[in-house]
């Protein structure tokens, strides 16, 4: 019991839940379960901690009924991020999520376990591959590659469960470090509403090539590849003597 507590004053907590309490008239009001996930998913050892990952639990539980969990992270570990992604899908009652600044990497597996998915008209949602650091023989480096793989598949599963796009397409998306913002993470099925706005009804003309989430696809940003297109490429330094130089002095020598 005493390292329970000693470790409870230790954990360094990204998460924080709430109880709001809402006027719905004058003399009511009702109260609301709110989780706030902020900054880095678990910066700390959350494979073999058996402290902290109860912790988030039992105070989930707690939260009867439906809850809004509101996230702001660029991610961290994907394991974390798994088991918070299970436990509100667990969870009995409505779950729903709202990016309110970033949810990147693993912070966007558990944002698709909302029930509902909400993003501010400002916030942005990335998805990659999963990395890790290796080192050994070649055994050891082919074994690690064989594991993100799989670690991949298991993230794939959570981004279509939610939007239906084809396992191809979610690995496509992810191979290239994909930003979306909320108009561009609503039509990939990411995201299932922009907050403060009205979604209006799809144009006919787009309804009729079916090419809309193609054409949107301007919106979502590479940041390598945008990054890269801003850099000028550099010239080579002049090195020796130039061809100018030899051809005047050829024409000395005749």
């Amino acid at each position: 019991m005493l390292r329970w507590k000693e470790r409870m004053k230790e954990v360094d907590k990204f998460w924080k839940f709430k109880t709001v309490k809402n006027k719905t008239g004058e003399d009511e009001e009702s109260t609301e379960n709110v989780l706030f996930l902020n900054g880095v998913i678990a910066s700390e050892s959350w494979w073999d901690d058996d402290i902290t990952p109860k912790m988030f639990r039992d105070e989930l539980e707690q939260c009867k009924g439906d809850i809004t969990v509101f996230i702001n992270s660029p991610g961290g570990d994907c394991f974390a991020a798994s088991e918070i992604y299970t436990a509100l899908k667990e969870h009995n009652g409505k779950v729903t999520v709202k990016i309110n600044g970033i949810a990147a990497s693993a912070a966007s597996v558990i944002a698709m376990a909302g029930d509902m998915m909400d993003m501010s008209p400002t916030s942005m949602l990335m998805v990659h591959n999963p990395s890790m650091m290796l080192y050994g023989e070649a055994s050891e480096l082919e074994q690690g590659i064989e594991f993100l793989n799989e670690v991949k598949e298991s993230i794939i599963n959570a981004y279509q469960l939610k939007t239906g796009l084809s396992r191809s397409k979610i690995s496509h998306l992810m191979d290239a470090e994909t930003w979306m913002n909320a108009n561009a993470a609503h039509d990939y099925g990411f995201c299932d509403r922009i907050l403060y706005t009205e979604n209006d009804e799809e144009d006919e003309e787009e309804k009729d090539t079916g090419n809309m989430v193609f054409d949107k696809t301007a919106m979502v940003t590479n940041t390598i590849a945008a990054m890269r297109k801003k850099l000028k490429p550099i010239a080579p330094k002049e090195t020796g003597t130039g061809v100018a130089q030899f051809e005047k002095r050829l024409e000395l020598l005749k």
